[in-house]
């Protein structure tokens, strides 16, 4: 049993990098699978570019937006912001609110680097995409010392349909294929780089020491844990008294519930401060002595449900 929960906790502690893994195996399958079942390279000058391009950075779009869907953090920043812009940027921190942004941004943008890097490896798509270059420089570099045909066929090289031999072919695939390579090594190199500058940029400007943290990590997540587990279990008890009331005809009996200030507060991205103390906005909003306890009295739903908002 001891093994077992040490097993467990060691996952629970990796939960990071464990999600990372599985993405970056979802991106290379997700790649094979583009290469290998849909992409066709119409090996023509007037579609190779647009079409190559279009399977390389398609799909790096998508994630991209699908990144920023799923982001808690960009959705709990945003929502409500029209109809109270200080959302966006409470008590005037632009720059703060700005670094959020950076964050949520890079954390998004994860799963289009993993796309790109595999996809440049793989050289499949970028070598569509660069034989239908008509740029002299492009066919200069491909074509330099050899015979006019090759400035012809170059658009044809990905497919089987080139009138060149085959060892000026391959010659020119391994070429195409080793830019690929490299671009994607270099987009790696790069992405690694830039994650390590801002870890250590995020961690010297902390306000707080590693270990506290580390604690303040544990905290987030556990506190989100149980705020998931507590508000399933309170709204399915709040809809059992609901509908216990409706089909029993009789008076709802009362039911304690935070008022509309107090959910906005706490739906606040949290600062950090040395003076308070505070690991989340529910925390701060909680250990207030001058908490409003007065119930809304009137419901706030969105139009969509059916109830106007109030």
């Amino acid at each position: 049993m001891d093994n077992f929960q040490t097993v467990l906790r060691f996952f629970l502690n990796q939960k990071a990098t464990i999600g990372y893994s599985f993405m970056a195996l979802l991106t290379i399958g997700g790649e094979r699978v583009f290469s290998m079942v849909s992409f066709q390279c119409p090996c023509n000058h007037d579609q190779n570019f647009a079409y190559g391009l279009t399977f390389l950075l398609g799909p790096a779009a998508v994630l991209l937006i699908l990144g920023l869907f799923f982001s808690s953090r960009l959705w709990r920043l945003y929502t409500g912001c029209c109809l109270n812009p200080m959302k966006l940027c409470p008590r005037g921190n632009c720059v703060g609110c700005l670094r959020v942004f950076m964050n949520i941004f890079s954390g998004a943008c994860v799963a289009p680097i993993m796309w790109l890097c595999v996809a440049l490896l793989n050289g499949t798509f970028y070598e569509c995409a660069v034989s239908g270059l008509d740029d002299n420089l492009v066919v200069d570099l491909f074509c330099k010392n050899k015979t006019l045909k090759c400035r012809e066929e170059l658009a044809r090289v990905p497919c089987d349909r080139s009138k060149l031999t085959a060892d000026e072919r391959m010659e020119l695939l391994l070429m195409f294929r080793a830019q690929s390579q490299v671009l994607g090594w270099w987009i790696i190199i790069i992405a690694a780089f830039m994650g390590l500058l801002g870890t250590c940029y995020t961690n010297c400007r902390s306000k707080v020491s590693y270990l506290q943290l580390t604690f303040w990590k544990r905290y987030v997540e556990k506190e989100k844990e149980c705020f998931d587990t507590f508000a399933e279990d309170y709204a399915d008890k709040l809809a059992k008294r609901n509908m216990n009331s409706f089909f029993e005809n009789n008076k709802a009996a009362p039911f304690p519930f935070p008022n509309h200030r107090a959910w906005e507060e706490i739906s606040a991205l949290h600062t950090f401060s040395r003076s308070e103390q505070y690991y989340s906005t529910l925390q701060r909003y909680v250990e207030r002595t001058d908490r409003d306890f007065t119930p809304e009295k009137r419901p706030v739903l969105d139009v969509e449900h059916g109830i106007e908002m109030h």
